[in-house]
Order: C-alpha cells, then structure tokens, then sequence
C-alpha cells in the first residue's frame, strides 16, 4: 500500500523549462517555482518566498516546454521524490524534488507590489510564536 505523498503549488517560473530526453527517448522537462506566502509580524506585512524544483514526464513535458516561460505562473500538482547520489570524493547528498503529475498554465501574476496590495486586503494570520528550539505539539500548530 503506497503512503499519501501529494503536493500543489502555485507560483511563477525562475528560469526557462529545460527539456531533455532519456537514452530511451522519453521527454522530460525540469524548471523551477518560487511561491510566495505573506503573513503579518507585529503588524507589518512580512513575504517569504520558497523556491521548488519540478520535474515533468513524456507528452506534458513536451507542452511544458513549449508553453512556459520564465516568470509565468503555473499551479502544479504531483508528488514528493527525494534523490540521493554519491559525488566523486564520497559525499552523500539529497534533493527532493516534484514531479508533477498536472500542471496548470497560469496568467503572468502582475508585479510582486500588487500582490503586496492584495494580500494587505485579505485576512492573513500572524506567524506563532515558539520558544526557540522547542518544536511545537500537533494541537499548537493553526491549521
């Protein structure tokens, strides 16, 4: 029985798509999203941005390709994979990345100050609060 491992996210493109191809001849695009989340500290509208890096297979990676563009917006759906590999001086590393199983061609989302505009008339929460190096119990975290 697989675990649940979905994810969305929605935000604009960093750079141009990349599409390549296996040594069987399956497409496969990469690109990568930055979303942005605004909340209020004391007040004062803070943003934090997170940046993804998405992975695309066969017929949509085609499309992806050849539709998307740096600083275009997409929603993407898919799942979690990690990577793992060994370099030549035998250090290990991990990435994890998402492969999208839908991908949704979005308008280019207008300058960052409008979006600053309109998450000021929305109602944002505010960041909890911690006590530094105490992790929060499940019934702390606002849902």
């Amino acid at each position: 029985m697989n675990s649940l491992n979905s994810i969305l996210v929605e935000g604009n493109l960093t750079r141009d798509p990349l599409l390549a191809q296996t040594p069987k001849g399956t497409p496969v695009c990469n690109f990568s999203v930055a979303s942005n989340r605004f909340y209020r500290n004391n007040e004062e509208l803070q943003k934090e941005v997170s940046f993804f890096d998405v992975e695309v297979w066969s017929k949509l990676a085609e499309r992806c390709a050849d539709t998307l563009k740096k600083g275009r917006g997409v929603r993407v759906v898919g799942r979690l994979k990690q990577d793992r590999w060994t370099d030549g001086e035998g250090k290990n590393h991990a990435r994890i990345k998402i492969v999208a199983e839908h991908v949704e061609f979005r308008p280019v989302f207008s300058k960052p100050e409008a979006a600053l505009e309109q998450a000021e008339t929305e109602e944002l929460l505010p960041e909890p609060e911690y006590e530094e190096g105490r992790v929060p119990e499940p019934a702390e975290i606002p849902f």
